[in-house]
């Protein structure tokens, strides 16, 4: 059997660009994207879903490259109005991105599962590949500070990431299990590769390997497991991961990174300005592939799908 899938585990900016370019250049039928889930939460009475979207929206074309998140050509007029009654505006809500939350969330008060939901928004979109939750079941990323845990969002949007964090735990964990469509795509008998994209390791990879039996599947698989490191000229280009390697008393560098996948890693991809750190990776066993990580754009999404893609020994047209 020519074992060719794909399986992306995926966060959200950054995840979302390198699955973009994944989904570019490789069949729909042979990409399986997960995505963690650990950020969701509630706001307003509606379910945010904030990688599942930024996954979805660069899928479809969507995204916003200038912010960084959110949808394309967004207005803000719900918010406006929303903060002119008095209610809470720590979260920004863009009016196309609200469409979103508002079909997903009174599909699951419907009855729908959240995978059920997200396969209905993607087809809609006129998305092909399976883009997936992590689990059906709520686990939520939680950050310890001085002032005790704070839930993802509460910690990343509305405290700027600022408090010293001092731990991460995942609520619900043990005890959610895999999504259906994750489950049998770490099942599949043509399962070729998993591929980390660049996200943090921390706080949008560990809450998909928290998920009930997903570690234990990953270690006793017999594919190779590539990681494309977050890190580029050894720091994080958005987001708090070069903080919380800090904070967490660890060096910022890609030695942090092969130390926290540990063996489960075969494979990671740095960026050309960590070329430094490639012997020290080696010396420890590791493959290690030294290229320019940056996404700027459709060229570079794709070049760095084929790079990882190279890196796991499968094909592309």
């Amino acid at each position: 059997m020519n074992k060719k899938h794909v399986l992306a585990l995926s966060g959200g900016v950054g995840g979302a660009k390198l699955a973009a370019g994944l989904a570019a250049v490789l069949s729909p039928e042979d990409l399986t994207i997960v995505v963690n889930t650990g950020d969701d939460f509630e706001h307003l009475g509606l379910t945010i879903c904030p990688d599942i979207d930024s996954v979805t929206y660069a899928l479809a074309g969507l995204n916003d490259t200038v912010r960084g998140w959110g949808v394309q050509d967004e207005t803000w007029q719900t918010m406006a109005m929303l903060r002119g009654l008095g209610e809470a505006d720590w979260f920004n809500l863009g009016d196309r991105d609200m469409g979103m939350h508002i079909a997903r969330s009174w599909r699951l008060r419907e009855g729908e599962t959240l995978s059920q939901v997200t396969a209905r928004l993607t087809r809609n979109l006129g998305i092909t590949q399976a883009v997936v939750p992590m689990s059906d079941a709520p686990l939520r990323t939680q950050v310890g500070t001085a002032e005790g845990w704070l839930d993802f969002q509460r910690y990343f949007v509305a405290e700027q990431c600022r408090p010293v964090a001092t731990g991460v735990r995942f609520v619900g964990a043990p005890g959610a299990a895999p999504s259906p469509a994750f489950a049998e795509a770490l099942a599949r008998e043509d399962l070729g590769a998993i591929i980390i994209c660049p996200s943090n390791p921390y706080l949008s990879v560990d809450p998909i390997l928290s998920v009930d039996g997903v570690r234990v599947a990953l270690a006793q698989r017999r594919v190779p497991l590539v990681a494309v490191s977050p890190l580029v000229g050894g720091t994080s280009l958005k987001g708090p991961l070069a903080k919380l390697l800090g904070e967490l008393g660890k060096p910022v560098s890609n030695a942090s990174i092969a130390d926290h996948y540990g063996d489960l890693l075969d494979h990671l991809v740095i960026d050309a300005g960590d070329g430094a750190d490639e012997g020290g990776l080696r010396a420890r066993g590791l493959c290690v592939t030294v290229t320019p990580t940056i996404m700027r754009g459709a060229e570079d999404r794709e070049r760095l799908a084929r790079v990882a893609l190279t890196a796991a020994r499968i094909k592309t047209g």
